[in-house]
């Protein structure tokens, strides 16, 4: 019985772990989007940390990626910036892989 028990806390961790994960590949993507997109409004330093905080904290809007678009996408637009909904997603997509690498060292 105890096996049992300690079999179930062990995946009871590691399910906990890979949630914690991903939760920090997420907001590590949105921080290096949001990056991104500062660097295309030519933002100040100052302004790129406080834009990227704001990027990460879009997601917690709504479940999804669609707040972070969302807000990306009007930002750029408010800035004149010429920029599509697929031209972020495939940014999107692309800093998902490296915030990947950043934090599991290429795993």
């Amino acid at each position: 019985m105890t096996d049992f028990r300690d079999r179930e806390r062990a995946e009871e961790a590691h399910f906990a772990l890979e949630e914690e994960t991903a939760f920090r590949i997420l907001a590590r993507r949105n921080r290096l989007l949001g990056e991104w997109a500062a660097g295309l409004m030519k933002l100040t330093p100052e302004e790129t940390d406080s834009y990227r905080k704001a990027v990460v904290q879009a997601d917690f809007e709504e479940a999804g990626d669609e707040d972070v678009v969302r807000k990306v996408l009007g930002d750029l637009t408010a800035a004149q910036i010429d920029v599509s909904e697929a031209d972020i997603r495939a940014k999107l997509s692309e800093m998902a892989v490296e915030a990947r690498r950043q934090l599991l060292g290429g795993v």
